[in-house]
This record gives C-alpha cells, structure tokens and sequence, in this order.
C-alpha cells in the first residue's frame, strides 16, 4: 500500500509540474506585452543524456550550433554564427587568400580568354594529358569506337556496292566472288573492322583481290589504327609518368620558423623526399609575395621579391639524401629585416618555396611548390632533429613522425635591424669604455692643447716632434711627476725623463 501511495503521489507532482509548465509556455507565447517572471531553472524529467567531449568535433559542432542560437538574429548582416561557420567551412578557397596552396596547385584561374577552344583544340595532346582521368578515358573509349564505326560503314558500302550483300549471292546460288568472305551485314562489317584495326585475325573474314578499293581501305585502316593506338598510349602513359606526381613524396614542413643560427636571425623551413630514389641536382628558390606601393604612387599587389635561400643560407643547390633545413639569412638585404616578432601578426605577405630537381629514375624534371602565410610562422621555434644513426644496422634513420616537429628556444622579438643596432650601441660603448680606461687624456675640440696632461720629469730631456695636423697625441709617465709642459702647434715641447743609472 504504502509503494502504491508513492507511486499515486509522484504522478500528482508530475502532472502538477505539467500544467505550471504549460500555463508558463502559453503566457510567454500568448502574451509578450505583460512581463512574466520565469524561474530560472523549470522542474523537468530528469534523464541521462550521453556525455559528449567538448574537445571533440562533433562537441565543437553543439557549442558551436548553441553560440548561433543563442547569438544569431535576423537582423545580424552576416546571419547567425552557424551560418558564418558554414560559410567559412566551404568557402575556404576564397577565404584563404593564398596564391599556392600548401600541396602546391596554384590559385589562379584564367578567364576572358579568346578562342580558349580552339587553342586547347590545337595542342590536344597537352590538353588530354592536362584533363582529369574521366575525360581522358572517355576520349580513349570514343576514338576507338568511332574508328571501328567509320571504318564498318566503309567495309559495308564496298560490299554493297560490289553486289555481295545480295540474297542471290548470299546464298550461294550464283558463283561470285565477294570482296570480303563471310560477310552478311552490317555486324559482320564491324567485326571485320576491329579485326582488322587491331590485327586480331581470326580466319573468318577476310578481304579477296576482287576489289582493290578494299585492299586500300585494309590498308589505310592498318595504318590509322597504330596511329590512335600509339596516341593514346601515350597520352596514357604520360598522365601516369608526369613529374607532378612525383612530387606527391616531396614533402614541406607545416611550418615555417625563426630563430638564431651562429648569431643571425634566419628564417627556416624543412624539405624532404619519402623516396629511396634521389632527386638530382636539387636547388631551391624562395620568393615574397606582398602588396607593395612604388614611389610614383602605383599600386603592386602582388609584387615578388627574391629570397636568398639554401641549405646553408647563401648556395641554393642541396644534397637532397635525407630532409633539408632551407634557410634565409635575414640580413641588410632581406625584405624581412625590419620586421620584429610583432609586425609579423600584423603583416600580410606569403612566401612560395619551389624545390626543382630532376628525377633519377625517370630523367624528368620536376618542380614542387608549397607556402607560407604569417601565421605559419613560429617565432622563436627551431626544428627537433630526426636523423638518428642505428649501430645495429649501420645505417641512417630517418623518423618522418618527427618531421614538423619544433622546439622553443630563446629569440629576441625585435627585429633584424633593431638588433644590430643595439649590437652597435654596445660595441661603441665598450669601444669608448676601453678608451677612457686605457687613455684618460684626450685632445679637446681644441687642436691646440690637451685637456689634461700628465706630468714629465725633467732629470734627461727627450726631444718629441710634433706635427701640425691635429692628431690625438698621449703621453704617460711615471707616477712621480713634477712638472706639466704645455703643448703648442709649431713649439717642440721637451720632457725630462729619469734615465736609470
């Protein structure tokens, strides 16, 4: 009883809460004019909801949907957060702004060109290597469907115009010699072709010395049909052997760093081949793309500056054997010397790295690009090692897990210039600070006298010629001094010197 008498008083409550929360919902919706004091937390069933990581995509997908409703309003100009963030997931091409993507496929696409057609038409075997594998294999099928078909309703009109398609002598009731045996229509006609394009021979059909109109056809189609096949073989060919998929094993690191290297700021990046077979006669180039007004007033905005870069700073060409440090000494002559820790958030430029070679295996050259933007930069970072040696097998390992990773090392934040000017600074000072110690009299602005003078002894006289250009002169003498003798253009001053006896 007692259990049932629970049980009929958990309803009650339950239906009460209902109908408090239904009467809430129809005034909020009802009336939106009076105010209406809601509780801040409503009784309702209480479940277990599946626990969801907020670290997770699909958590940052709820937090994400939630900030939109909870943020968005129809009279926001961009929409809501939700649609933002769609908007920024599948427009990211146009959102980047880069002018090579980081696997190396240019950004740019031609338009308004004149007679695109015709042209591409003209080098078609460029444009066939070019397309993408469904229309390279469409075009495969189809030249070799339309030659068979042209080729079958030529084969068809010498056999009727020969008269062997006739019933009376496709029922060998008269003798007659057809131009091509065994030959009942079109089909056979076709069969005939591809037999004959491809050299199949089976012995059914074959052409007779009764038309020689069909002993030229056999002939040209022969010749026609190596000529396609050669062609598309090696377009075929081509697409699968094109140095651009070779640079698929070419790899750039995901970031870009700078730090010190023997005491000047570099900026470095990593380079390396996933093959066995090594890429000849290696050499990298760098280039800035930044907007860049001229001093007449016209406006560059993609304006490219040549970066200094190779495995050491000054040669371009590497021993490409396993990943690469490429670095670029940011000198006087780099367009990144004014540039410190923080103008590099503020900045906006990319750089292109182009790593060419050529293919040991198959002879080809090759060319693989990658980018860099300011965020994907690291200040202060430099590259952890990967190349370990194993004594057991005696050789070189390479831990490609390792290959973006950095490390934080300390780096001055100001820029390339600031620092050597802070480096000048310092060496003047202690140029001047060794100079005042080492020679505490010097000349005045005065080239006539000294602004102090240490005193000369006057036991000997020691004759010192002077000469009349004013020249910094000074003179030391022992710590017992007794007289000071003046320095004049034109005198020769003379000095007494204890001489030892």
């Amino acid at each position: 009883m007692t259990n049932n008498n629970q049980v009929m008083l958990d309803e009650v409550k339950v239906e009460n809460d209902n109908k408090v929360r239904s009467e809430q919902l129809e005034k909020l919706l009802g009336n939106s004019k009076v105010p209406i004091v809601v509780p801040a937390q409503l009784p309702l069933p209480r479940t277990e909801p599946r626990r969801k990581s907020e670290t997770s995509l699909l958590g940052s997908f709820n937090r994400t949907f939630r900030l939109s409703i909870g943020a968005g309003s129809k009279d926001a100009p961009n929409g809501h957060v939700f649609s933002r963030y769609k908007q920024s997931r599948f427009n990211a091409r146009r959102i980047r702004k880069r002018v090579v993507f980081k696997h190396g496929d240019c950004n740019v696409v031609q338009a308004n060109v004149a007679k695109r057609r015709r042209k591409y038409l003209q080098d078609i075997f460029t444009t066939l290597v070019d397309a993408q594998w469904r229309w390279t294999l469409l075009v495969f099928a189809f030249n070799f469907l339309g030659s068979w078909l042209v080729f079958a309703v030529v084969w068809w009109l010498i056999a009727y115009t020969h008269g062997d398609l006739l019933e009376e002598h496709l029922n060998g009731t008269e003798a007659w010699t057809p131009c091509i045996t065994n030959i009942y229509g079109f089909t056979s006609c076709f069969l005939f072709s591809v037999e004959t394009q491809h050299t199949i021979g089976y012995g059914g059909r074959t052409t007779t010395e009764e038309c020689p109109e069909a002993i030229f056809v056999m002939c040209l189609q022969s010749i026609g049909g190596v000529m396609i096949q050669a062609f598309m073989v090696g377009v075929v060919f081509a697409k699968l052997s094109r140095p651009k998929k070779r640079t698929q094993t070419l790899l750039f690191s995901r970031n870009a760093v700078i730090s010190h290297r023997d005491g000047v700021p570099c900026l470095m990046l990593r380079v390396g081949d996933m093959r066995k077979s090594h890429i000849i006669e290696a050499h990298v180039r760098a280039q800035l793309i930044k907007h860049k007004v001229t001093k007449e007033g016209e406006s560059l905005p993609f304006f490219q500056t040549e970066l200094k870069v190779g495995g050491d700073g000054e040669e371009d060409k590497i021993f490409f054997i396993w990943p690469t440090m490429i670095v670029h000494k940011i000198d006087k002559n780099s367009p990144l010397y004014n540039m410190s820790a923080t103008d590099l958030l503020r900045e906006r430029f990319e750089i292109v790295v182009i790593l060419e070679g050529v293919i040991e295996s198959t002879g080809m050259t090759t060319q693989a690009r990658s980018s860099y933007l300011p965020s994907e930069i690291l200040w202060g970072h430099r590259f952890q090692s990967l190349i370990t040696f194993k004594k057991e097998s005696g050789e070189y390992e390479v831990d490609y897990a390792l290959f973006n990773n950095t490390v934080e090392v300390d780096t001055p934040l100001c820029s390339a210039k600031q620092l050597d000017e802070y480096r000048n600074m310092s060496s003047n000072e202690c140029v001047d600070h060794m100079r005042t110690g080492l020679f505490p009299s010097v000349r005045t602005h005065s080239s006539d006298t000294l602004c102090s003078m240490d005193s000369l002894s006057i036991d000997d006289h020691i004759v010192m010629k002077v000469p009349t250009s004013p020249i910094p002169v000074t003179v030391t003498a022992p710590e017992e001094t007794k007289e000071t003798t003046p320095l004049r253009n034109g005198s020769i001053p003379k000095a007494t010197l204890p001489v030892p006896v």
